[in-house]
């Protein structure tokens, strides 16, 4: 909502990012200050300048990077105080338009990923605080069914749960610190002391790299998928309750073959 707020969460976020990593197991690959190589190639190439390696970003870059590419892909100065701080974190690590739809999904506007006067207005409806809770803890559960969450989970629940489950005051985490700024937009930052970087961050946490039931469950719940579901589990009964042991087996394809591809699809659609 303000220009503090952008500082604030910028450092916060950054203290979770940490420094240069090339862990290879993260989906982001090389990554800097947060900031992972083809980023960083794409916004040279639009300042006109020669790509090199992630390493040698400057601050004054990184500090660009995340106002353009991620605050103003939010909508962070639109948003509440704290909310903007959640939003945004959330969509450095997994993609500011994942943040957005589960911003919209939690006060209940169309979750077509952008913010607009729907959204903004579906915010007015609920207390800043609550919006924060329920962001995190939607975001916390999306990271649990990723395939690295065995790589990265315990640095993915320290940046969104802090040390402890929920919002506590003294404590470091996304849904902690956001709570901070939803109560007071002047949050003196020195009451809980930010931490040093870490030189190895958490990977990223994208939606592409969600698992087959995360990506089924979550397009059951989309109303244009509701009918296909309810007709091809017709079919398939229809077929299972026939005589015979290739009729199971011709069930048992279908449902499988289903599955495989409502999640080809929906993983497209993520990728798009």
């Amino acid at each position: 909502m303000t220009a503090l707020n952008f500082e604030t969460s910028l450092a916060w976020t950054l203290v979770h990012e940490g420094g240069y990593v090339n862990h290879p197991k993260d989906p982001g690959g090389a990554t800097n200050r947060g900031v992972i190589q083809r980023t960083y190639n794409a916004y040279r190439h639009r300042m006109g300048l020669e790509p090199q390696s992630v390493k040698r970003i400057t601050e004054a870059e990184v500090r660009a990077i995340y106002r353009e590419q991620y605050w103003k892909a939010v909508a962070g100065d639109a948003l509440p105080a704290g909310v903007d701080y959640a939003v945004f974190d959330y969509g450095v690590n997994s993609g500011p338009r994942r943040a957005v739809k589960d911003l919209q999904r939690v006060v209940g506007a169309r979750p077509d990923g952008w913010v607009g006067n729907e959204t903004l207005a579906a915010m007015t409806q609920t207390d800043p605080q609550e919006i924060v809770q329920k962001l995190c803890k939607r975001r916390f559960r999306f990271v649990q069914g990723l395939k690295h969450w065995k790589h990265f989970g315990r640095g993915w629940t320290r940046r969104i749960m802090g040390e402890r489950m929920g919002a506590q005051s003294d404590d470091i985490g996304v849904i902690d610190r956001g709570v901070m700024l939803a109560r007071n937009d002047a949050v003196d930052t020195t009451a809980v002391p930010i931490p040093a970087p870490k030189a190895e961050a958490p990977g990223k946490a994208l939606e592409e790299d969600a698992g087959v039931i995360q990506v089924v469950q979550e397009a059951a719940k989309d109303p244009k998928w509701f009918g296909i579901f309810g007709t091809f589990g017709s079919t398939i009964a229809t077929i299972a309750t026939s005589s015979g042991p290739v009729s199971y087996a011709v069930a048992a394809v279908l449902v499988v073959g289903g599955v495989y591809l409502v999640y080809r699809l929906e993983r497209d659609r993520i990728a798009a």
